[in-house]
């Protein structure tokens, strides 16, 4: 291959990872869309697959809302690019009316104080 060869390829493979990236942050915006109330979390609800993920969703359903969960082992992109985009290195992330609440520490200190349920009703989170 020539050097000229080289470069157009490597140009080409620029462009598809910037495509790439494009795809993975709209699809964590149409995720964060989706529901007032939005876990990006390790498992489901019914089978988290790790205990701050559990401990997360306990004080969600204990704040008796309903909401959108993400398994981030679903999707390695997804995964990668949301640590980038909230600037937020752990999982779980709690999003609610768009905007990132944090990671389990958080959600159980808001939880155990009231402010997660004020918090969710004020985002008009169905129950």
């Amino acid at each position: 291959m020539s050097a000229q060869e080289q470069w157009t390829l490597l140009a080409t493979l620029d462009e598809r990872r910037k495509t790439v990236a494009e795809d993975v942050l709209d699809r964590i915006k149409t995720h964060i869309g989706t529901s007032p109330a939005v876990l990006f979390m390790k498992g489901t609800p019914d089978f988290p697959q790790c205990g701050f993920s559990a401990q997360t969703v306990a004080a969600l359903r204990a704040s008796g809302t309903d909401f959108h969960s993400v398994n981030i082992f679903e999707d390695p992109e997804l995964r990668e690019a949301l640590k980038k985009f909230s600037n937020w290195p752990t999982y779980p992330q709690l999003y609610v009316g768009g905007e990132l609440v944090g990671g389990c520490d958080i959600v159980l200190e808001m939880h155990r104080s009231g402010e997660l349920k004020k918090l969710l009703d004020e985002a008009k989170v169905p129950a």
